[in-house]
């Protein structure tokens, strides 16, 4: 499987909301379809609110420890997306490669949905970026006290909300707090050159 942008690269240098899917701890298959689809709603939503929007479709499902195959695909993404404010909206592992890819010259800020951290993850290349953190208190897959935790470290929004990982209950909140972030961090920033 190749990485590829669904979409495309935009025309032009305005600012490219990049959504980022799930996907596994360990996997050299192909990413399911599942957690691709079920980002397909935040894109829509940022994309009503007048946002160009495109999704990163990674090589492999899995993270592949010291490989950290979804980091190298997001960095990937940037460098064909760019030079453009790039904001990175991604869930669980999708949020991981955000979080890891935030302190990227293109990127303006992260959202990081019911995010896979891992103690010892590097934090502080995201200190003085806009950050949201959104997690649900009923998830068992990825530990919303960690989500927490990296929010106080970097003065930034937490978000909690009566959900799982999968961010169904209460998916049209989801996607309000994505939007409404996206559109407030992404106001007035000029394009790069």
């Amino acid at each position: 499987m190749t990485r590829r942008i669904v979409g495309g690269v935009p025309a032009g240098e305005g600012p490219v909301v990049l959504v980022l899917h799930g996907g596994a701890s360990e996997s050299h298959q192909p990413p399911g379809l599942l957690p691709y689809l079920r980002m397909l709603p935040f894109a829509w939503a940022l994309r009503r609110r007048g946002l160009t929007t495109r999704l990163l479709r990674y090589r492999y499902r899995g993270w592949n420890g010291a490989d950290r195959d979804a980091y190298t695909d997001v960095l990937w993404a940037l460098e064909q997306l760019g030079p453009r404010p790039v904001l990175l909206v991604g869930h669980s592992l999708g949020g991981r490669a955000a979080l890891h890819a935030g302190g990227a010259p293109d990127v303006v800020g992260v959202a990081a949905l019911a995010p896979w951290i891992e103690p010892g993850d590097p934090w502080e290349q995201l200190a003085g970026r806009p950050a949201l953190f959104v997690h649900g208190s009923r998830d068992r897959v990825t530990d919303p006290g960690l989500s927490r935790r990296w929010a106080d470290l970097l003065g930034a929004r937490f978000e909690d909300l009566d959900d799982g990982h999968a961010m169904l209950r209460r998916a049209r909140r989801w996607h309000t707090l994505v939007a409404d972030f996206a559109v407030q961090t992404l106001a007035g920033v000029a394009p790069r050159r």
